[in-house]
């Protein structure tokens, strides 16, 4: 429904989506959810190109979103053939055997404002008892039970494993009778205007010139408009994270779906498996330098369960993120904006963040370079704390096994990520700002998974008797396992929730 809204002052209506996949949708989807009226959509799409659709992980900001949005659960998740992922399983990163959950929950209880929870774990650890971390988290608990529930007296938090591409026509479902118009044909050049210098349309190989106001870039790794176009540059962060390609393959399922995504390292760095209703997700990420291409086709095919569905395809790829994510005109969203590699699954939470921002920053009246700034500025900060999460888990392990761990466990790390981690070492104190996605139960989760135990911890967990603390601990085990035992297995909450076969 339509209301009338002043016309006068505005300046931005014509909106332009360069690109279709699952930044594309999620972009329009979102826009003609909340800003409809007030806008005209075009996204422009060809069926002749196709999407990267490797990032088939999410994380739990994907269900906020989607609640913003107000998109049926169960009916998303049988569209999408979606699993849910209670956390991430880490195999061989600290040591080859090793192996710890990143849960998606909170672990154990806020006793204390002055100290997390891990402190008093530390304490009872020194003191000889306490078990292991993860046991008071009841997402790990359900995830290595295999169970998972909604009716649960305490619901756990999650996110998906989702067909990607299936994903993106589920919103193209939605965004299409909402009023988003899609044109088909690809993007022959970009017309920019003499004077100022912004995109004035794109022109399409079919001569079709789309004109616009706002150009949203989602064109992938190629970005079109603000990296080819308009020329922003592009920040590289190979010195630090030195993955640069992956194999990737659909294969079939193997067995019930596990309720968390595995990532599995190896001597060039690390393999994923994701498991979907219908199939699993499998890939094989390596640093070129320390691996060939033919070598981690082979090892991925060698590798994974089930029976391959497709051939493999190799995708190769920078860590890094364009210099201003906002120039003139021009968003660029997903893969045309910056990309980190797919390591705890953030690709698709970064152009959710990102269109989120833009709703809020939405340049009615115009492009000033306040309002850029201020957009630019959240992003970079977001993309930076991401980033420094993701080397942690390269830099923090005790491997030697091979050049590429030797080079990780040695090089030079950026000055933030020094701060955290000499923080944790001395004292163990972790810690999540306000624009940060990690909260202080994943960075610990990392940091003693892969075998950094600090020197110490705050002194306040010491204020709790032994015995009480003994008492507390083993009431909070027991508290949890009793909720799991109650779940179902995942298989059969599929089942019930939101079976693939709905569809």
């Amino acid at each position: 429904m339509h209301a009338d809204f002043p016309t006068s002052d505005r300046v931005v209506k014509r909106v332009v989506v360069a690109g279709g996949g699952t930044a594309g949708w999620v972009t329009a989807t979102a826009l003609v959810r909340h800003l409809g009226p007030l806008i005209d959509i075009t996204l422009v799409e060809s069926d002749a190109i196709g999407t990267i659709g490797v990032g088939e992980s999410t994380v739990p900001t994907f269900r906020g979103f989607h609640q913003l949005m107000k998109i049926r659960e169960d009916r998303f998740m049988a569209e999408a053939q979606a699993t849910v992922k209670l956390g991430i399983e880490f195999k061989n990163w600290g040591q080859v055997g090793d192996r710890y959950i990143h849960p998606f929950g909170t672990i154990g209880l806020q006793w204390s404002w002055m100290a997390d929870f891990h402190h008093f774990w530390l304490r009872a650890r020194a003191q000889g008892f306490g078990g292991e971390l993860g046991e008071y988290c009841l997402e790990w608990v359900a995830g290595e039970a295999n169970r998972m529930s909604l009716s649960s007296s305490v619901a756990p938090s999650y996110a998906y494993h989702i067909d990607a591409a299936r994903y993106a026509r589920f919103l193209r479902s939605l965004a299409e009778p909402a009023g988003v118009k899609r044109v088909e044909g690809k993007i022959r050049n970009v017309e920019l205007a003499p004077e100022s210098g912004h995109i004035a349309a794109l022109v399409l190989e079919s001569g079709t010139r789309i004109e616009g106001d706002l150009f949203i870039d989602c064109t992938g790794f190629r970005s079109l408009l603000l990296g080819e176009a308009l020329g922003v540059g592009f920040e590289d962060w190979g010195q630090w994270i030195r993955t640069d390609r992956a194999v990737a393959v659909q294969s079939t399922s193997d067995g019930p779906a596990q309720p968390y995504t595995s990532a599995i390292a190896h001597e060039a760095g690390w393999r994923w498996r994701i498991p979907l209703q219908h199939r699993d997700g499998n890939g094989f990420v390596f640093a070129s330098d320390f691996m060939s291409d033919d070598e981690a086709h082979a090892r991925l095919l060698a590798e994974i369960e089930g029976e391959p569905i497709v051939d493999p395809w190799l995708v190769r790829f920078k860590t890094g993120t364009r210099t201003r994510a906002w120039h003139k005109n021009c968003v660029g969203l997903g893969l045309a904006g910056g990309f980190i590699e797919p390591l705890e699954s953030t690709s698709i939470h970064l152009m959710m963040a990102a269109v989120t921002r833009l709703i809020e920053d939405f340049p009615f009246h115009g492009f000033d370079d306040a309002l850029l700034d201020h957009f630019n500025r959240k992003s970079r900060l977001e993309f930076e704390n991401i980033r420094d999460f993701i080397i942690l888990h390269y830099h923090v392990t005790q491997r030697d096994d091979s050049p590429f761990w030797d080079h990780c466990r040695t090089m030079e790390i950026p000055d933030s990520l020094k701060e955290r981690l000499a923080l944790w070492q001395e004292n163990g104190r972790a810690y999540q700002l306000g624009h940060e996605l990690f909260r202080v139960d994943s960075w610990s989760s990392v940091l003693l998974g892969q075998g950094m135990h600090p020197r110490g911890y705050h002194h306040v967990a010491a204020m709790m008797p032994e015995p009480q603390l003994r008492e507390e601990l083993a009431r909070m085990r027991k508290d949890i396992a009793g909720v799991v035992a109650e779940m179902p297995s995942h298989r059969e909450f599929l089942r019930r929730y939101c079976p693939a076969e709905l569809v």
